[in-house]
């Protein structure tokens, strides 16, 4: 006999619907997404990546010098654990889809709609337990985790002037609050919790405010230099593909237009970046929330490593 479900089950059982529905379309997206930039002409694809670089850098600088960086350090070992990964969820999915099916008292309406939530979630988890192979699973977050070592390695040789400049802000706002806040908290806070907590909570506000104004400097001076460097990718590229069709100079050394035209990119790529105080602008921050939040985790990631 059907339960009675309350809100919170049905909101349970809409989650994970909606999280059944929207894994297949976003592995199809990225998989689309993926085949368009291998089919474009490597003229075509430096001017998509200049742009990006040009009017983008500084939205993201850790995203892109991790990119860079796995470049060298195995992103092609995350791409296959990627796609075993995703081989793997679209298993469950398929095989969730016919467990959604099961008619196993033949009363004609589906098992998974008669029962309740937290039924529901354990019967899935059983499903994904018994169905998903954990060799597989493993190896992909094993050998992802490998990349992501590497990569934070390079990403604090790299970043290292920030981490030390967030540290030093930290430290300096560390000594304020010491001597003006921490005596005004301790007040305010029982006995019992000054010493284990008041020391933790002020040296995550002061590793806040050091990460934020360290992380905003280095923010600046990428958009600058990405701004510079994508320009100059975008205009040679931009003469490439007019050369093609028979305009303009057949070679960039042969003529100073590219360099003045990646004046132009730079300073229009800058003050774009700058008009939008080095974040995506709506309704970008939201398709690119996952970038942003990427950002966010790499750039704790090397200041706190």
């Amino acid at each position: 006999m059907a339960e009675n479900a309350n809100p919170t089950q049905k909101l349970g059982r809409t989650v994970i619907n909606g999280i059944i529905t929207a894994i297949p379309i976003c592995l199809t997206f990225f998989n689309n997404v993926h085949k368009l930039y291998k089919k474009l002409p490597t003229d075509y694809l430096h001017l998509f990546i200049g742009s990006i670089l040009c009017f983008f850098g500084g939205f993201y600088p850790t995203v892109f010098a991790a990119l860079q960086a796995a470049e060298h350090g195995g992103l092609t070992t995350v791409r296959k654990a990627l796609k075993a990964l995703g081989g793997e969820v679209m298993i469950i999915v398929n095989e969730s889809k016919k467990d959604d099916t099961i008619d196993a008292d033949d009363d004609g309406i589906p098992d998974t709609e008669q029962i309740s939530s937290r039924t529901l979630m354990e019967r899935k988890v059983k499903l994904v337990l018994t169905k998903m192979n954990p060799e597989k699973l493993n190896a992909a977050i094993s050998s992802t985790y490998k990349v992501w070592i590497a990569v934070l390695a390079v990403l604090n040789i790299q970043f290292a002037r920030t981490i030390a400049l967030a540290l030093t802000i930290s430290d300096f706002f560390q000594r304020l609050i010491n001597r003006f806040i921490v005596p005004i908290v301790d007040k305010a806070t029982p006995t019992e919790y000054k010493k284990k907590w008041v020391p933790v909570l002020t040296d995550w506000m002061c590793k806040s405010i050091g990460v934020g104004i360290a992380w905003k400097i280095q923010t600046v001076i990428t958009a600058f230099t990405s701004s510079l460097a994508g320009g100059l990718m975008m205009s040679r590229a931009v003469i490439v593909i007019l050369a093609k069709h028979g305009q303009g100079p057949q070679d960039h050394n042969d003529t100073i237009s590219d360099e003045v035209a990646s004046y132009l990119f730079a300073f229009l790529g800058f003050y774009f970046q700058f008009t939008q105080e080095f974040r995506a602008p709506f309704p970008l921050n939201i398709i690119l929330a996952p970038l942003q939040l990427a950002e966010y985790y790499i750039r704790w990631a090397v200041t706190d490593s």
